[in-house]
């Protein structure tokens, strides 16, 4: 895990990690997530689910997964990983280090654990030796982009577990690309667009292909 990456040159293009709003309407957000899926290549849709009973909140994934996995995307739930394999969704992301640790081995191997709301390198660290299959920096308590752009470059040099960096506008995609990020996670920015999600979702895309990460 320890051992630095490979030349810029020889990774793959970041891709994009779409973030669902809270508590969106199941149908309309049906209909965003198809136009965003079809607008550009999104690798992963990681879904907030509504505050409601356990059943509504099953049927919520069981709604969307179709939509995401359709399109050769994963569909993540956000926290609740009891619910992941009953929704049919591909895995959980987890906030904060004890959250992932409590969850990982109910989801792998068979399941995708994602780890987030890392509050220092160390707690990066342990979650990838914990099993995460990638790490989010950026996603809570948000500090200045500056800050996550140094904890991604700080992270891609070293370790080979995927990064994954959250933009609040599409303007923050080319710094944390820059920095090295696998994959840059983007939500409101997009979804709540006047532009419309599938131009937004377009325009970010463009700004992954036309960055260059660092050497």
């Amino acid at each position: 895990m320890t051992s630095a990456r490979h030349p810029a040159q020889d990774l793959p293009r970041p891709r994009l990690y779409l973030v669902t709003p809270a508590a969106a309407d199941a149908q309309k957000l049906k209909f965003d997530l198809l136009a965003a899926l079809d607008s550009a290549d999104i690798a992963a849709v990681l879904l907030r689910l509504p505050e409601t009973d356990e059943r509504s909140k099953i049927n919520y994934i069981k709604a969307l997964a179709p939509t995401v996995q359709n399109a050769d995307a994963a569909l993540l739930v956000d926290g609740h990983p009891g619910l992941v394999a009953r929704g049919g969704a591909d895995g959980a992301h987890l906030t904060g280090l004890a959250a992932f640790q409590a969850a990982v081995d109910t989801l792998k191997p068979d399941r995708i654990a994602g780890s987030g709301g890392l509050e220092s390198r160390h707690d990066a660290m342990v979650a990838a030796e914990s099993g995460a299959d990638y790490v989010m920096f950026g996603d809570t308590a948000r500090p200045s982009v500056e800050a996550v752009v140094e904890r991604v470059s700080w992270w891609a040099s070293v370790f080979e577990v995927p990064c994954v960096a959250f933009a609040t506008s599409i303007d923050e995609i080319e710094p944390l690309v820059r920095a090295g990020a696998d994959f840059i996670a983007i939500g409101d920015a997009v979804f709540a667009d006047s532009r419309g999600i599938a131009h937004a979702v377009a325009d970010a895309a463009s700004r992954l292909s036309a960055t260059e990460p660092a050497a």
